[in-house]
This record gives C-alpha cells, sequence and structure tokens, in this order.
C-alpha cells in the first residue's frame, strides 16, 4: 500500500464501490430540501460525464450550507459509476500527498499499466519506493492517466469534500487533471467551503463552481419545524430562523439548545463569529455532557486522520479508556463506527480538537504515538511524538528533520516544512535550532510561502551560525525577495550574496552570481540598487579566488566569464570566450537539472555573438531536458527562447506548437503566461490591434515586477514589424529606445539593423553611423557567417550604387550557409529593391521570388506585402495565399497533428501536452475529419514539409513583360 508523509499504511478514508450503494443519513435528507436546481444540474454531469463527456465542479458555499449533503446525493444517483471518495482534513493540510492518496489507493492495481516514469513518480510521491524528488506535474500526469485508465471500463465519479483542507500537493495535482480532462468518462466534484473575509482564494478558483446557498425562508421553516418535536415559542423560532439564514445544518443543530434555560424565555444565545463557528460551538457544548472517558476517545479519534479504527481500539487500550465508552457519542449521533471512524459533520472534528487544552492534546498524540509503535510508519510516529512533546527533546526533533529528508525526497515540500518547524522547537542546542530554522525557511520558500519562509528565516538569523550558514540565509533572503517582489531589488541582494559565498561555497558563489547576472538581465533598466548587468559583470571579474576555492575550467565558469567580460569590457573581448564556452557546452557531457539554470544565459549568448549553430543546439536542449526532468518552471523559459528559434528559421508551426505547448505548461502550473510569446506571435503574423492590446495590457503589470528585459523586448519587435510595413520613421524610434538600454536584450543586441533599415529609408542615415559602429564590434568579434551577413547587408544599405551589390551579395551568401532563413530573407528583399529602383527588374525578381516564399510559410504578413509590391513593381503578379483545410484546425489541434505525424504516440503526445491519451485520441478524430485523412500515413502525407498545411503562397506568375 502507498505510505505518504504521515499517513499509516492502512486503509484510507476514501471509498469505492458503484453508486448507488450508500444510504443518505436523515439530516442528509433535510438538508436537501430546496436543492432540486442543484440535484438537477448534478444529473446532468453525471449523464454528460457517462456519455463520454468529463464534467468537474467545484461546490462552494459556508460550513453546513448542505454541500456534503449534495455529494451524498451525487454519490447515491451515480449508478453504474465506479466511485472513489475522500475528505480533506484540517491537521493533513501540511501532509505532502495525503488527500491524492486516498482517492488514489482504490486503483493501485491499475498503476501498472501506467508508463515507468509516471508510475515511478507516483509511488515516489506516495512513499512506495525511495529516489529523487518526482515533479508534481509528472504525478498529475499520473493521477490523469490512472484515472483515465479506470474509466475505459467504467466511468468515474472522484468525490473530495472539505476540500479547503487538502494538502497543497494534492490541491495542485488535482487541480492539474481537473483541467486535463476532456473526453473521457471521469466526473469529478469537489466541496469548498467559502474563504474567511481577508483570506486568499483557494487552489480551486479556476475550476467550474456552484455556489450552495441558504434555503429560502420557506423551505428553511419546514426544515426547522421538521427537526423540532412538539411547539415552542415563535419567538425562538423566529429567532433561530434569523440566526440561521437559510444553513441547514444550522436549523438543525440550534434548536438543539432549546432546553438551555434562558430559551424557555424566547432567547436564543447570540454568539459572534461566522456560522461555522457556532455550529462548532454547539458540537462543543454536546460533548460537555458526555463522560469523561468519551470525550477523551473522541480527541483520539479526531487527532487521528486516517479515521483507523484498529488504532483507535489499541490508543483506548492504551489509556485504559473501556469500548463501551463510545457508546454515549455514538447514541448522541456525533460519531459512527464502520469501516472507518466517521464524525457527523466536519466541523465536529475540529471543534472536538480546538476545544480540547493543550495539555490534553498532547496527551492524545502520546497516546496514538505509543499505539503505532512497530506499524512501520517512522514519518507519521514522528509528527505525533513532536505534537505530544512537552519541552525540548533533541531525539524527537532529530526524528522530525529525519522524517523532513523523506518528504524532500517526495517533493513534500510544505510537509518537510512543517516537519523542520517543529523540529526548531523542540531543539535545546541553539546552533542546531538555528540551523534547523533556516532548512525550514528554505523548505517554505520551496513550498511557495514566502511570509512563512520570512518568519523562519528570522528566527534563524537570530541564533548563531556559521559562517557559510549566515551567507545561506543571505542568499535565502535575497531569494525571498525576487519570489516575493518579481525582481526589483533582487539583482543587489544577490549580487551581496555571491560576495559573501565566494570565500566559503566556490560552487554555491558561482551559481548565485548567475542567479545575479540572470536576474540583472531580466530587470534591465527597471533593476534597484545599483545593480545592473554592469555592476554584476564587473563583480564577477574582479572575483578573487582562493586556491582552495579557485574556479575550474569549466563550461559554465568559461560562459559566466565570458558573459562578464562581454559586458564589462566588449564584444572583442567577450566574443571569443563566449565562442569557447559554447562550444565547451556543447560538447561537455554533464547533463541534468545542474546544467538548467545555464542553458538559457548560453542561449542568450549564443544570439549575441551570431552563433547560430549553438543558438539552434542549446535551445532544443534546454527544452528537451525541461520537458524530460519535468521542470515546469522553466520549461516555459526555454520554449519562449525555442519560439525565437523558429520564427528566426522560417517553421511557424514548430513556432505555434511551442507556443500552444507553453500555454498548456502555464495553464496546467496555474502560472500566467507571459506576455512574451503571444505578443510576439501577434506583431510577427501582423496583428497590430492584438499586438498594442497585449502591450497595454501587461505594460504596468510588467513594470512592477521589474521586467525590464520585456519592455525592451517590446520595443525590438515592433521595430521589426513596423520596418516590415515600411513605417520607417516609427521603427526608427522603437529602435532607439531599445539601442539606449543594449544590455537589456539578454546581450543580444540586433536592434541596430532593425535602426540601420529604419534610418536609411527614413533618410537620416546619419542616425544609422553609431549604431553601424556597433554592429562591426558585434560582428567582427563574432566571426560568424549570421552576423557578418547581416552587417554586410546593413553596410550595403549605407553604401554607394558601386559597393552596394558586392556587399548585398556577400550578405546573401553568407547568410545562406546559416538556418537564420529570416536574415537571409531580409537580405535578398532589401538586394531586390535596389536592383528594381536602379531598374534591374529581372534580377530584382531572383531575389524577391524566394524571399517571398520564405516570409510566406514564416507568416510574416508585413514583409509579404512589402515584397508583394516590390515584385509587382517590376512587372510581376502574385497569386493571393492558397486556402486549404487544416487552416481549420486549431492551435491546439494543429500541434497534435503534427506530433502525430512525427510518430508519436498518443501516450507520448499526452505526456508532452498534459493530456490523457484518450483525449488525444478524441481531438485526433476531429483533425481526420477536417483534414479528409483516415490514418497517421494520411496526416503525414497532408502535413508534409511545404504542403498545404503549411499555409504557402502559389507560386509566383510572369506578366508579358520580361524586364
Amino acid at each position: 500500500m502507498w505510505n505518504v508523509g504521515l499517513l499509516p499504511a492502512r486503509t484510507p478514508i476514501s471509498t469505492v464501490g458503484t453508486g448507488g450503494g450508500l444510504p443518505m443519513r436523515n439530516e442528509e435528507h433535510r438538508a436537501l430540501r430546496g436543492r432540486r436546481e442543484e440535484c438537477a444540474q448534478l444529473d446532468r454531469l453525471l449523464a454528460s460525464a457517462a456519455s463520454g463527456n468529463s464534467e468537474v465542479l467545484v461546490l462552494r458555499g459556508e460550513a453546513g450550507v448542505g454541500k456534503s449533503a449534495l455529494l451524498g446525493y451525487l454519490a447515491q444517483h451515480a449508478a453504474g459509476f465506479v466511485i472513489s471518495r475522500a475528505s480533506g482534513v484540517e491537521s493533513e493540510v501540511d501532509l505532502s500527498y495525503a488527500t491524492l492518496q486516498q482517492l488514489c489507493a482504490p486503483f493501485i492495481d491499475v498503476a501498472a499499466h501506467l508508463p515507468e516514469p509516471q508510475r515511478h513518480a507516483l509511488d515516489t510521491a506516495f512513499g512506495a519506493r525511495g529516489g529523487e524528488r518526482p515533479d508534481r506535474f509528472l504525478v498529475g500526469l499520473a493521477v490523469l492517466g490512472l484515472f483515465a485508465e479506470v474509466a475505459e471500463t467504467t466511468p468515474l465519479l472522484c468525490i473530495l469534500d472539505d476540500a479547503q483542507w487538502v494538502d497543497a500537493l494534492s490541491a495542485q495535482v488535482l487541480t492539474f487533471v481537473a483541467r486535463r480532462v476532456a473526453a473521457e468518462r471521469i466526473a469529478i466534484v469537489f466541496a469548498v467551503r467559502d474563504a474567511v473575509q481577508g483570506d486568499e482564494g483557494d487552489a480551486f478558483d479556476a475550476v467550474p463552481a456552484l455556489a450552495v446557498h441558504g434555503l429560502g425562508e420557506a423551505d428553511a421553516a419546514v426544515l426547522l419545524d421538521s427537526v423540532v418535536a412538539g411547539p415552542f415559542d415563535q419567538r425562538v423560532r423566529s429567532r433561530i430562523l434569523a440566526e440561521a439564514r437559510g444553513n441547514p445544518l444550522a436549523l438543525i443543530e440550534l434548536p438543539l439548545e432549546l432546553d438551555r434555560p434562558e430559551s424557555g424565555f424566547g432567547i436564543v444565545p447570540v454568539q459572534r463569529g461566522s456560522i461555522s463557528s457556532r455550529i462548532e460551538s454547539g458540537f462543543v457544548r454536546r460533548m460537555d455532557s458526555l463522560p469523561a472517558a468519551t470525550r477523551e476517545l473522541l480527541l483520539i479519534a479526531a487527532a487521528e486522520p486516517m479515521g483507523d479504527v484498529s488504532l483507535l481500539w489499541r490508543a483506548a487500550t492504551l489509556s485504559a479508556i473501556p469500548v463501551d465508552a463510545i457508546e454515549p457519542a455514538q447514541d448522541a449521533g456525533l460519531v459512527e463506527l464502520g469501516g472507518q471512524v466517521r464524525f457527523r459533520h466536519p466541523l465536529m472534528r475540529s471543534a472536538i480538537y480546538r476545544a480540547a487544552t493543550e495539555r490534553d492534546r498532547r496527551r492524545a498524540h502520546r497516546i496514538l504515538a505509543d499505539a503505532m509503535v512497530g506499524d512501520g510508519n517512522a514519518d507519521c510516529l514522528a509528527w505525533h511524538r513532536g505534537v505530544a512533546a512537552s519541552g525540548l527533546d533533541d531525539v524527537v526533533a532529530g526524528d522530525l528533520e529525519l522524517a523532513a529528508a523523506r518528504a524532500q525526497v517526495r517533493g513534500g515540500w510544505t510537509a518537510a516544512a512543517a516537519f523542520l518547524a517543529r523540529s526548531m522547537e523542540l531543539t535545546p542546542d541553539p546552533e542546531q535550532r538555528a540551523r534547523r530554522a533556516l532548512a525550514a525557511a528554505f523548505a517554505r520558500l520551496q513550498a511557495g510561502s514566502t511570509d512563512g519562509a520570512r518568519s523562519m528565516l528570522a528566527i534563524a538569523r537570530a541564533g548563531p551560525l556559521s559562517d557559510l550558514d549566515d551567507a545561506r540565509a543571505q542568499l535565502l533572503g535575497a531569494q525571498i525577495t525576487f519570489a516575493s517582489t518579481r525582481g526589483r531589488e533582487a539583482p543587489s541582494l544577490l549580487l551581496l550574496a555571491a560576495k559573501r559565498l565566494q570565500p566559503l561555497d566556490a560552487t554555491l558563489a558561482r551559481e548565485t552570481y548567475l542567479e545575479a547576472f540572470t536576474a540583472a538581465l531580466f530587470a534591465g533598466r527597471l533593476a534597484d540598487g545599483g545593480a545592473a548587468l554592469e555592476d554584476v559583470a564587473r563583480a564577477i571579474l574582479d572575483a578573487r579566488w582562493d586556491e582552495t576555492n579557485r574556479r575550474l575550467p569549466s563550461a559554465p565558469a568559461l560562459l559566466l566569464d565570458g558573459l562578464a567580460t562581454l559586458v564589462e569590457q566588449g564584444y572583442a573581448a567577450g566574443a571569443p570566450m563566449l565562442r569557447r564556452a559554447l562550444d565547451a557546452m556543447r560538447s561537455d557531457p554533464f547533463s541534468g537539472e545542474d546544467v538548467l539554470p545555464w542553458l538559457w544565459p548560453a542561449a542568450r549568448a549564443a544570439r549575441a555573438v551570431g552563433d547560430d549553430v549553438s543558438w539552434l543546439e542549446l535551445t532544443s536542449r534546454h527544452v528537451e531536458l525541461a520537458r524530460r526532468t519535468g521542470a515546469l518552471g522553466t520549461l516555459p523559459i526555454a520554449l519562449a527562447e525555442r519560439v525565437s528559434v523558429e520564427l528566426f528559421t522560417g517553421d511557424l508551426e514548430a513556432a505555434l506548437a511551442l507556443a500552444v505547448e507553453a500555454e498548456a505548461v502555464t495553464t496546467a502550473t496555474g502560472n500566467e503566461l507571459s506576455p512574451h510569446i503571444p505578443f510576439l506571435l501577434a506583431a510577427w503574423r501582423g496583428d497590430e490591434t492584438r499586438a498594442r492590446a497585449l502591450i497595454d495590457a501587461s505594460r504596468t503589470d510588467v513594470a512592477a515586477r521589474g521586467e525590464g528585459v520585456w519592455l525592451m523586448g517590446t520595443e525590438l519587435t515592433s521595430s521589426v514589424f513596423l520596418n516590415s510595413y515600411g513605417r520607417y520613421e516609427e521603427a526608427l524610434a522603437a529602435a532607439e529606445r531599445a539601442a539606449e538600454h543594449p544590455f537589456e536584450l539578454g546581450l543580444s543586441t540586433w536592434v541596430y539593423p532593425e535602426l540601420i533599415e529604419a534610418a536609411v529609408r527614413s533618410d537620416q542615415p546619419g542616425r544609422a553611423a553609431v549604431a553601424l559602429d556597433h554592429l562591426v564590434e558585434i560582428a567582427v568579434a563574432g566571426a560568424g557567417d549570421w552576423s557578418l551577413g547581416v552587417l554586410a547587408r546593413c553596410r550595403a544599405l549605407l553604401s554607394s550604387d558601386e559597393d552596394a551589390e558586392a556587399l548585398y551579395r556577400e550578405s546573401v551568401e553568407r547568410l545562406s550557409r546559416t538556418r537564420i532563413g529570416m536574415a537571409r530573407a531580409r537580405a535578398q528583399l532589401l538586394y531586390g529593391e535596389w536592383l528594381r529602383r536602379i531598374g534591374r527588374r529581372v534580377d530584382a525578381r531572383e531575389q524577391l521570388r524566394p524571399a517571398l516564399e520564405f516570409f510566406a510559410d514564416a507568416g510574416l504578413e508585413g514583409f509579404v506585402e512589402r515584397t508583394r509590391r516590390e515584385l509587382a513593381a517590376t512587372g510581376e503578379t502574385v497569386r493571393a495565399r492558397s486556402v486549404d483545410t487544416a487552416n481549420d484546425l486549431t492551435a491546439q489541434e494543429t500541434l497534435i497533428a503534427r506530433l502525430a505525424a512525427e510518430g508519436r504516440s498518443n501516450p507520448e503526445i499526452g505526456a508532452q501536452l498534459f493530456l490523457s491519451p484518450r483525449t488525444v485520441e478524441w481531438h485526433l478524430g476531429k483533425v481526420f475529419t477536417k483534414l479528409g485523412v483516415e490514418s497517421r500515413k494520411g496526416l503525414r502525407a497532408t502535413l508534409r514539409p511545404g504542403g498545404p498545411g503549411l499555409g504557402s503562397y502559389d507560386s509566383v506568375t510572369a506578366t508579358s513583360d520580361p524586364r
């Protein structure tokens, strides 16, 4: 059986079976009064899921409003469904994958059919095997596959009550699955308590919701009368109706207060707080009348989240509680014992636990720990002992630290943080206490809690730390700042941390310098505190390394030195170093997660020195490695850079496919998609309205985050767009704004060719002179065909007719030796325009035709129109773009079709796009219909390179004028 964090290896609190098997309790029947519309919607949900259209729904409402009763109705009416049902438990909220295990445990045998990486990730997450921590979205893909496998034979209904108490990792995985189910026979329904005023939204905000409100006046009155035996004072009745505000559980529970003396005078006690707090108070008062042994047994049951009856009886035996002590609670309807312990309402569990004194809670956990000895669950045992400890205890603290390490291996950073925080509290040695607080701060940051990380870091810094740990604390503070403020202050703080670490840990210092350099690249002009890229570069070059910690001549070290040298000393000094570093990175065998932080700056460096071979290879490696390791925080960045590669090489379909994948990743992770990719594609394809809307919508948010690189990127892309349509004065203004901050482009200073072309075509060649000087430095230092070819093109623009042709020919020749088709086509366009202007129209056509073909295939609408106008001026006619059925495909369908045509299987496609194989099959069915094909072989023929799927232009047709 899978075992997660604090969860014992026993039967979970999930019920699995077929619909219609469990009778509803009386209060559940009562709570359904007035719920005709809600029940009808649940009936439609079941019918849709049974027919193969997956359904997901969140029931939202205050405590006691009837969400659990609606879930009971759903289960009762899910005829023919396999049902997996679980509940979130408040005490489990920090326990990694706790709720997910409850839902998945009934299907453990089905997991054997999953692909090995997914099965391994799921087993590791659930503690069934050791290994490196699994990526949570690989776990999500495994759960998606698991549910889809079950639903292949029988429709599946997953019910999760009290989802507000689901642990963070389970919530992330379940929302991921909820967003990805489509064509399976699956229904997933969550019940979530409304957030208290001031609370942030929960993990299920993006899931379709059904608000469950209180009952109407008439239904509330009927429900109240049904639970009161005999007549009672109308003043009391009116007050209960007013207090309950239609809440069914309140209407059921509040009348039980009628035996209080004051109720005889028509007075119902008014309690402050929410409905849930008043209901909890009522439960506690009912507890007060029970025997002491019964109350103690209920507290033990409330402290044990799995509802394990055998553990409850072992604990009762150890504490000398008689078996019949449970009977008064059963008679009062507070608890039910069957396969598991089941409280009347989730509020009952929390009410019992909160109402107990700290001493009584510690005693309950101590008894549970004693009852668990020998059952093999070290993590759960450590947790109970940790809560039970009343003073400092280094042995228990050590056990909690070991449990945290095991949780980290499974990717359970929230659980690890909880273990470490309690370990810190129990640690007697001040230095050990500070070290464990530092570890807890790091774990909380990894779990996404910047406030929690900051509070733990304050504790760590207050205690004695070694020099190295103090430097690590400084680094962690900088990382917390970056995570919470999006980077304005991060470059300077990271730079200070790197300098501090330099004599203490050479490897960590080098990685921190890279973090500072990368943060400065992102922040650009928006960086605060004197940490512009030049400042970071200067600090890297000024670093002094002693003999023990001197830098090794590895590829990352060469890259970092080369980047710093280029920024500080210029291209002549830095470009040769970067070329050596890039060659080393391409041939270096190092791989895995360690290399991931270095690949993005390496790709930017390749663009900076015009090394197209390294740019293509390293961006491909970055995407592949991020996919393989499940680094979904890094993957969108890798995909964005690769989108640029595909556009520059002319493969628009590949660029669109990557954009779809980036959107799938960000949707799966719940993060916002960076505006860079959609803006780039909109401008590339000539959609100025959408491009401007994206800029306007994102500028304020981007500026607040401190992402100067995005602002610079929009200026560069805008200059390309404006040049494509011949709006040269506007292009010149945009290019000059970008040129004011050359390093903000991430070291890729390709704004100068745009500036030069715009200035020349605006009859302002003098404004191009400085830009040409910069471009000469870049191209000569890089010494590659890409940069030298672009330089020749720009020189031709500024040359006399006697010199221009040789430069244009050199440009086309050099660029034809690269894969940067965009640069070659731009050179051919300019060459053709020059030839046409001096009257050589036939020669002009020879350059303009291949340029038009590239621009058309690449989807560059502005350059297409500009080239067509130029061809028309030579006397040539160009027919309009051919239309084919592939244009009817959505972006996602296009990507799926492309992957299928490449020979990928449905599971492989699903793994890349976070879809189940059945959903991929469903999309492919629509693709086949739209394209009029019946197989993948037909798909390959339809989407062959240059085929109709690329939306190419028809070949041009010459007119009768041969000149």
